[in-house]
């Protein structure tokens, strides 16, 4: 009991200016020209990202490997650097894959009912084909959705000091 009673001690000897001052938020205020930004199309960037060309520009290689994003656009300089696609293509590709596979095998067994040898020689190549068609244009299109929204470094105002990791 008697350490509580010290620690309740000690917060309150705490200076008020001191916590409030921790506790308040950086002041941003929004102005016309702080909102005066290049515009920025999501859709043409989502679609040059798809194809593997540079979301802003949509001339140069975003992939420089099978999913090796560049460092920088070769055509007009943006560096992709920040991009952190991480995890998030490989689920879309899941997803997308078994919104077309699950329905085709559901299908074609109630309709037809192959032996399982014959389903499983169809299935998972047609599984594992398609999920490695769809990887990088989905990560592409990830890239190109973080840049249009300007996520993850691809703001103008990226803060100094901070390297990319």
């Amino acid at each position: 009991m008697e350490i509580c009673l010290t620690t309740y001690d000690h917060l309150q000897q705490l200076d008020e200016s001191q916590v409030m001052e921790t506790m308040s938020p950086a002041n941003n205020i929004w102005s016309r020209e702080a909102g005066a930004k290049e515009k920025r199309d999501l859709w043409s960037s989502l679609w040059r990202g798809f194809r593997g060309r540079c979301p802003r520009c949509g001339e140069g290689k975003l992939f420089r490997a099978f999913l090796k994003v560049d460092n920088r656009c070769s055509a007009c300089g943006l560096d992709f650097t920040p991009h952190r696609a991480d995890d998030l293509p490989a689920y879309l590709v899941i997803v997308i894959v078994g919104h077309i596979v699950v329905p085709a095998a559901l299908m074609i067994e109630t309709d037809y009912s192959p032996p399982v040898g014959l389903q499983l020689a169809i299935y998972l190549p047609l599984t594992v084909l398609l999920s490695l068609a769809l990887l990088q244009p989905v990560k592409g299109a990830v890239v190109g959705l973080q840049w249009a929204l300007r996520m993850h470094g691809f703001d103008d105002h990226v803060p100094e000091g901070i390297p990319p990791a």
